[in-house]
């Protein structure tokens, strides 16, 4: 589809990907944060490049309504297929960019580690502000690439990302900021291995696979929003 950026962890390892998906944040520090500025119980919840659709279930527990907007055909197909049994989620084969939404018909928009990366995201940032009626707010939750081991092997697989236009932007546009302490907790070794080698360039992986002791490991996050 035309203006998508590939997410190359999900769309080439779905499989590994779920069990990053499982591991990431068990505290629920993120789910959280977010509730404290803006609970989504009994609202129309959007899901912005919800991939396999990993939160929508659980987002479908509180909200009224729930909608999954994911560009890649086969991860919608496999959002589908998890959310067959949940008559309030939608899910839409769409961009950030163009999605298939009314004005003013979303609560609550999160996207996690999903396409907001800051300069270039502008188109999708309009949308936002198309879908998301007054009184509702946007969440952006991404890695912090200033922080802790694993921003340093973020950093060195992509060398062009720089944290620094990446602030500058989200300030520019009127969001605010949160860092957030997550954390990566797995059930196996190997399982932690194999996320490592799907997040970072083949070196970077063996390095930080050395590095690594036991089944957890320091996830730095950013929480960023805006209210409407």
């Amino acid at each position: 589809m035309r203006g998508v950026i590939p997410s190359p962890n999900i769309w080439n390892a779905p499989q590994t990907y779920e069990l990053e998906n499982r591991a990431v944040d068990p505290d629920r520090v993120a789910d959280s944060a977010m509730r404290e500025l803006r609970a989504w119980q009994g609202a129309t919840v959007l899901d912005v490049g919800c991939g396999t659709g990993y939160h929508l279930p659980s987002l479908a527990a509180e909200a009224a309504q729930v909608i999954g907007v994911e560009p890649h055909r086969d991860l919608v197909t496999l959002a589908r297929r998890r959310c067959a049994s949940l008559e309030n989620v939608r899910i839409f084969h769409a961009t950030a960019q163009d999605m298939p939404l009314p004005d003013s018909s979303v609560d609550v928009a999160i996207a996690r580690w999903a396409y907001f990366f800051g300069p270039g995201c502008e188109p999708g940032l309009r949308e936002l502000s198309r879908v998301v009626r007054r009184g509702g707010a946007a969440f952006v939750i991404d890695l912090d690439a200033t922080r802790g081991e694993f921003g340093t092997w973020f950093q060195r697989t992509v060398p062009t990302y720089s944290p620094a236009k990446v602030e500058a932007f989200w300030s520019q546009q009127g969001w605010q900021r949160r860092e957030l302490d997550l954390r990566m907790a797995f059930e196996r070794r190997q399982d932690l291995e194999a996320v490592l080698r799907i997040e970072f360039a083949p070196e970077v992986a063996e390095q930080a696979i050395a590095q690594v002791r036991g089944l957890e490991l320091a996830y730095p996050n950013v929480l960023r929003w805006r209210f409407f």
